[in-house]
């Protein structure tokens, strides 16, 4: 098992986002982010499966069939796009993406820089969040609203940087709203 070394890449990307999250001024979610995380059913199957420059819940899910440790995550972070899926108000809308609190999507789009920061390393670039949410994004169930938002951010990333990108967040977006 690799238990020191999943802690410390858990550890590593929950101390990013909380940098990142203090930066526009979430606090309380830069203090809570992932917590779920070192709960048992997480952090058991993060050491076993842990590789360092993946997710362990995509291995435990190859291997298992299936993904306790995501399933859970999921249920309990509001930053996760999952969390926000829904039955549509008809049936035949089947699942759809609820709109998220543009917190969350705030929170999302910070996650999606500390995970490729602690995957790709010396390898991240600002494009970097952009690039893996476009390769999955039309697998995806998300709100239009909050897709929309989301896509801004990280195209904005891409294009201006972090620090325009996060004082834009602090100074436009989260204006007013907490």
């Amino acid at each position: 098992m690799n238990s020191i070394k999943h802690f410390n890449t858990i550890t590593a990307h929950k101390l990013m986002v909380m940098k990142l999250c203090f930066k526009v001024g979430l606090y309380k979610q830069g203090l809570l982010h992932d917590l779920s995380k070192y709960k048992w059913v997480e952090f058991s199957a993060g050491a076993k499966y842990y590789k360092g420059d993946q997710s362990p819940n995509g291995i435990q899910k190859q291997k298992e069939g299936y993904s306790a440790a995501w399933l859970h995550h999921k249920g309990r972070n509001k930053h996760h796009t999952e969390y926000w899926i829904d039955y549509g108000d008809k049936i035949e809308e089947g699942m759809v993406g609820m709109k998220i609190p543009t917190k969350y999507v705030v929170e999302t789009f910070i996650d999606r820089i500390a995970a490729s920061r602690n995957y790709q390393k010396e390898n991240y670039r600002d494009d970097s969040p952009l690039k893996y949410y476009n390769y999955g994004k039309n697998y995806s169930i998300m709100h239009p609203e909050s897709r929309a938002l989301l896509e801004e951010l990280l195209q904005k990333l891409a294009d201006e940087g972090e620090e325009a990108t996060l004082k834009y967040i602090r100074t436009e977006i989260l204006k007013n709203k907490n």
